[in-house]
């Protein structure tokens, strides 16, 4: 784990970069451990190749359109703010939704940078709620962004590693778009059993979550360099 500032060790530094995805949208990177990553949910239109994907807008309730989307879909609630979510279609599909020289991350990849939080290998193969505070490292600081919570028990958001970490929420499988802007949920490029891994960070909590999740779901997506 890279230090946190202890009296005796050196200020930690994060060391950032940007990127520029198919649209010419430029987005924050940090480094973080062996690892560079997107300091910014994706929220691009397209594949790499400049083949759309199709826009389906979020609803007050059901939408059988979502449901039913037999290819990637992309929807938004602030794009400037959150990002985009995706259905985890896009991942199916032999185009590249990431910048060039950049990728979707794996389970694995998700694992790595836990472990470079400070979480055991143990903990990062189990699913569920893992880890001790490692989701406040992750989140933007002071909560920015964030709403209250009644129960004084949520993230208080160090963005030591500069993450930035955003509630982008989560559209359901049935189309449902949860808008309260209290939890943060990415999808991980590695499938089992037609269902894909994904993390999940809440208000209520300084963990993080690992599932497996319906590919009709929407998701952000968070990219990591080749």
């Amino acid at each position: 784990m890279i230090g946190c500032g202890r009296d005796d060790e050196e200020p930690y530094v994060i060391e950032r970069g940007t990127v520029t995805d198919i649209a010419g949208t430029v987005y924050n990177t940090v480094k973080i451990g062996d690892q560079w990553w997107m300091a910014e949910n994706l929220r691009v239109s397209a594949y790499n190749d400049g083949t759309p994907i199709q826009f389906i807008p979020k609803t007050d309730g059901m939408d059988t359109l979502w449901a039913n989307a037999d290819s990637g879909a992309y929807c938004f609630i602030n794009e400037e703010l959150f990002g985009y979510l995706y259905n985890a279609k896009v991942l199916l599909s032999e185009k590249n939704i990431a910048p060039a020289g950049w990728h979707v991350p794996t389970d694995e990849e998700w694992k790595i940078l836990e472990r470079t939080l400070g979480m055991t290998i143990s903990e990062t193969n189990n699913t569920g709620w893992r880890g001790s505070e490692e989701a406040n490292l992750l989140t933007s600081q002071y909560n920015d962004g964030w709403p209250a919570n009644d129960r004084n028990v949520g993230l208080f958001g160090s963005d030591f590693f500069g993450f930035n970490a955003k509630p982008s929420s989560i559209r359901g499988h049935d189309g449902r778009t949860n808008i309260q802007s209290n939890s943060a949920w990415w999808w991980c490029n590695t499938a089992d059993s037609g269902k894909f891994y994904y993390r999940n960070i809440d208000t209520y909590q300084r963990r993080i979550f690992r599932q497996l999740m319906l590919a009709e779901c929407g998701l952000s997506i968070r990219c990591v360099k080749d």
